[in-house]
């Protein structure tokens, strides 16, 4: 019988809880051993115990593509450099979880009674020092010799392993070589830190490269996706780039002008074109008319030296069609609106008369009041409205009164002519009125409007014209107004604070909203549409709401409204990891109304629902996680936590 090493004496010491001398073990060593025994590793552990499914495999791998197609011929020339003598070099992801092993067919045998294998895991909290998880935990590279491993069955190993960084510095793996004691050299570790450079510098060439491919990628998208024509030439006027937006609008096709003398390129009918080029002179919204097949076009052409390093290089022209461009303003100015009243949720008697008289105000012309606190549903109604009036092909245009600093809402509502002030736009600019003609114009948080614009407005209600800030031109306007507003207007109408005439103008038909306070038997359908809406939006997979948070829901005042209960659920799917959103989840501030309830802990929660489902599926463990969303892994680790397994 061979008589034990003293580093053999050492460990058998300290597993047994006696103390070791410090000078018999490195020191690295001895700190990964009382890591272990804080972890509770048994020193008598003979396999990794975490084994992942063939599946889950397969989706780690494709994970770690890169790190792998990578890494593979580095391993395979490293093997051949050790090939015969009973050596294993193994590839592990951040985690210590193997994803690739080469070696002999013999070794990888005797390799597969400890489950050395792809998907299990050698991390030092799971299988004690050794080779993969101690050079992850530390972040250096590092030998571990026969019984400086914590486990005995893994002492006839000696393992030689050092992280693996990822461009920005990040460990993304480990590589590492084991073999019989006998036949490892200390020079093994050099070779093993050798290869891992090798991989690393091959994952910054991999990052460059793609880091290169994906900014052409980018740049041709951004070109494409430009609605302007857009075209690019160098110094000596050779088209480097072109849009198919201007080439088309030329009627050229992209490849019978790239590489081109741009003068050649461009039909010589184009004279103006031909100037500006020739010029090159730094323009902006240079007004041109361009002659094409179709007719001519008229656009506003802007250029711009590229320079590098100080050097002007060529230079960019970008052509707006000016028709289009008007289209456009319209459009981005106004409000998407697809809400219509079969949107609207909610069966409580007082919102649907409220949803009743909104759809008889919808079909008459008359201004319109909506009166509600905020987040109520103001602009969802208003939306509503106008998709059920007989305007509803005409533009919805929204201005948020409050939104808008005081000295601009009058541009922003009736426009202004060049020149107007300092900063005014070239050519002027259509207000909100003019771009809603046809339409309807929603104005929100009407009470903050100032004073002395109150006055316009209420003579552009009247009228039914508006004149541009700085213009004299009388326009005439088509606009439907709804109005609305949290503050009370008859108060402030006494108290100065809003026109009284105004009020009468813009108060022909109100409507008041209902506070989600006051119907609360709506809480349960409201929250089954946002826990679809927003579950679908983040790709989360929550199946219900606990009776629990329900009843918390029905007690809490909802200062916010529906705006609210919406950020709350928004917020509680966020944090939700499992297929229930139980209190936890939710805000302190929506316990305010009854703390002496108290809540109840995760652990009491979960303890009760494992119970119940188990209950429910006759202790069919696969039907139970997957009634909670999560793995049976995930369900074995809670169940062992609240020490449940023999419920199982």
């Amino acid at each position: 019988m061979a008589l034990e090493t003293p580093l053999k004496s050492i460990w058998r010491a300290f597993v047994n809880g006696e103390s070791v001398p410090a000078a018999g073990v490195r020191h690295e060593i001895h700190e990964s051993w009382k890591r272990c025994r804080i972890w509770n590793v048994s020193p008598k552990l003979t396999a990794a115990p975490i084994i992942l499914e063939s599946d889950a495999l397969l989706r780690l791998r494709k994970q770690y593509d890169s790190l792998l197609a990578i890494s593979r011929p580095i391993m395979g020339n490293l093997y051949s450099l050790v090939i015969g003598g009973g050596f294993i070099v193994a590839l592990s992801d951040e985690n210590g979880i193997l994803l690739e092993i080469v070696g002999d067919e013999a070794t990888q045998q005797i390799a597969q009674t400890a489950n050395f294998i792809p998907g299990t895991s050698w991390a030092e909290d799971i299988v004690g020092t050794n080779g993969i998880g101690t050079p992850l935990y530390l972040d250096k590279a590092i030998q571990v010799c026969r019984s400086e491993h914590y486990c005995l069955n893994f002492h006839r190993w000696t393992c030689s392993g050092a992280p693996i960084h990822d461009p920005s510095g990040k460990i993304t793996g480990a590589l590492d070589i084991s073999g019989p004691f006998e036949k490892v050299h200390t020079h093994t570790l050099g070779i093993v830190i050798t290869a891992v450079s090798a991989i690393e510098s091959q994952l910054k060439v991999e990052r460059t490269m793609n880091s290169l491919l994906l900014a052409d990628r980018y740049k041709d998208t951004v070109i494409e996706s430009i609605s302007d024509g857009l075209i690019a030439f160098d110094s000596e006027g050779i088209v480097t780039h072109i849009n198919e937006v201007l080439a088309s609008t030329l009627g050229l096709r992209k490849e019978d002008v790239l590489n081109r003398d741009l003068l050649s390129a461009i039909p010589t009918k184009n004279i103006a074109l031909h100037d500006i080029v020739s010029k090159k002179d730094r323009i902006t919204d240079y007004e041109v008319d361009i002659l094409t097949g179709r007719g001519k076009i008229t656009g506003l052409i802007t250029t711009r030296p590229i320079v590098i390093r100080g050097n002007t290089v060529g230079t960019l022209l970008l052509f707006k069609d000016i028709a289009r461009a008007r289209r456009l303003v319209q459009h981005l100015s106004g409000k998407e609106t697809k809400m219509t009243f079969s949107d609207l949720i909610g069966s409580d008697a007082g919102f649907m008369e409220t949803v009743e008289l909104a759809r008889k105000a919808s079909e008459g012309n008359s201004n319109i009041l909506l009166l509600g606190e905020s987040g109520s549903g103001k602009d969802i109604f208003a939306q509503s409205i106008h998709n059920a009036s007989n305007r509803k092909n005409g533009p919805f245009v929204a201005l948020n009164c409050a939104a808008i600093p005081r000295e601009l809402i009058a541009s922003e509502l009736f426009g202004y002519v060049e020149g107007a002030f300092t900063g005014a736009r070239r050519g002027g600019k259509p207000g909100k009125f003019e771009l809603a003609g046809g339409g309807t114009i929603f104005l929100d948080e009407i009470g903050e409007m100032p004073l002395e614009l109150q006055t316009t407005l209420l003579r552009v209600l009247e009228s039914k014209t508006i004149t541009p800030v700085g213009g004299t031109a009388v326009i005439p306007v088509d606009v439907r107004v709804v109005a609305a507003t949290n503050r009370k207007l008859a108060s402030a109408v006494l108290l100065g604070h809003f026109r009284q005439d105004l009020f009468y103008r813009l108060n022909v038909f109100s409507i008041p909203m209902v506070p989600l306070r006051n119907r609360k038997s709506d809480i349960p359908l409201l929250v089954d549409h946002f826990l679809n809406t927003i579950s679908a939006k983040l790709n989360k997979n929550i199946k219900r709401i606990s009776p629990e948070v329900i009843a918390i829901f029905s007690k809490y005042s909802w200062p916010g409204n529906i705006r609210e209960l919406q950020n709350v659920m928004e917020r509680a799917i966020n944090i939700c990891d499992g297929a229930v959103i139980f209190p936890e989840h939710l805000s302190r501030e929506l316990f305010g109304i009854d703390k002496s309830e108290g809540l109840k802990s995760r652990a009491q929660y979960e303890t009760d629902l494992i119970l119940r489902l188990l209950a429910q599926h006759n202790n069919n463990l696969s039907r139970v996680a997957g009634a909670m969303g999560i793995a049976r892994t995930t369900l074995y680790r809670k169940m062992g936590k609240y020490n449940l397994c023999n419920q199982g």
